[in-house]
C-alpha cells in the first residue's frame, strides 16, 4: 500500500513536469496517439527569439533580487528585535505578520491599486517592488528571528568576556551561526517575488510584466508549446534554488522558524 501511494505521488508530481517537458519538443500531437507525430526545438527558437518574452524573463531577474535586497534590509534588524527583544505587544506584531497573507491576495492588491493611483506609483518600479516585497515580510522577518533565537547567549557572552565590542561579537558569532536561517529566508524570499503575478500584472501591466505575468498572454495568444516552454524556463530557478537549500529546509530551519517562542 505505501509503494502505490508512493507511486501516485511520485506521478502527482513528476507527471505534469514530464507532460510539459515533451510538449516542450512537440511539433504535433494528435489524438489518440500517446505519443507527438513529431519532435522539434522550434518552439525553444521561439521563445528566444521574442522581444516581450526576453524582456519578461530581464524584468522577473531584475524584481527578485532587488526584492531580497530590501525585504533584508527591512526585516533583519526587525528579526533580530524579535528574537532578542522582550517587548509590549512582541507576539502581537509577530502574528500580525501574516496578516498580508492571511487574506486573499486579490482584494489587497486592489487596495493598494487604489492608494497607488493617489501616490502616482502605477505602472512604476517602486509600486512593483512594493507588492513584491510585501510577499516577502513573513519570511525574512520569522525565520531569521529563528535562526537569530537559537543562537546560544552563553556564545555572545564568551566573545565579550574577551574583549569583544558587541558589533564584532554579532559579526563573528551570531550572523555566522544565523547565516543558514537567513540564506532559507532569501530563498524562499526570492521565489516568492519570482512567482508573484497577481499583484505584479494589477501595477505593472503592461509596462511591466515578468514571466508569470507573461504567462497570462501566452495561454490567451500563443500555441499551447510555447506555454509550455515558458513553464519550463519558469520552473528551473525555483527546483534550482529548492534543492540548494534543500538541506536546511529539511534540517528544520523553515518549521523553525514559524514557532512562536
Amino acid at each position: 500500500m505505501t509503494t502505490v501511494l508512493a507511486l501516485l505521488l511520485a506521478l502527482f508530481i513528476i507527471g505534469p513536469l514530464a507532460w510539459l517537458a515533451v510538449r516542450a519538443f512537440a511539433d504535433s500531437w494528435t489524438y489518440p496517439h500517446l505519443w507527438p507525430d513529431s519532435w522539434t526545438t522550434h518552439w525553444w527558437e521561439v521563445v528566444f527569439g521574442d522581444k516581450a518574452l526576453g524582456v519578461a524573463v530581464q524584468n522577473s531577474l531584475f524584481f527578485a533580487p532587488l526584492t531580497v535586497l530590501v525585504s533584508a534590509a527591512l526585516c533583519l534588524p526587525a528579526a533580530y528585535a524579535f528574537a532578542r527583544f522582550e517587548f509590549p505587544g512582541r507576539r502581537f506584531f509577530l502574528i500580525g505578520l501574516f496578516a498580508a497573507n492571511a487574506f486573499p491576495k486579490m482584494g489587497l492588491f486592489v487596495s493598494l491599486a487604489a492608494l497607488f493611483y493617489a501616490l502616482n506609483l502605477m505602472n512604476s518600479i517602486l509600486g512593483i517592488l512594493i507588492v513584491h516585497v510585501l510577499g516577502t515580510i513573513v519570511f525574512m522577518t520569522w525565520i531569521p528571528s529563528a535562526a537569530f533565537a537559537a543562537v546560544p547567549r552563553s556564545l555572545e557572552e564568551a566573545a565579550r568576556d574577551a574583549g569583544a565590542s558587541k558589533l564584532r561579537v554579532f559579526f563573528s558569532v551570531t550572523l555566522p551561526m544565523a547565516l543558514p536561517g537567513i540564506l532559507v529566508a532569501a530563498i524562499m524570499s526570492f521565489l516568492a517575488s519570482f512567482d508573484e503575478a497577481q499583484g505584479t500584472y494589477l501595477v505593472g501591466a503592461p509596462d511591466y510584466m515578468t514571466m508569470p505575468t507573461q504567462m497570462y498572454s501566452l495561454v490567451l495568444n500563443y500555441p499551447t508549446q510555447v506555454a509550455a516552454v515558458f513553464s519550463i524556463l519558469l520552473a528551473i530557478p525555483s527546483v534550482a534554488l529548492l534543492l540548494a537549500a534543500h538541506k536546511h529546509i529539511v534540517g528544520g530551519q523553515l518549521a523553525e522558524g514559524f514557532q512562536i517562542k
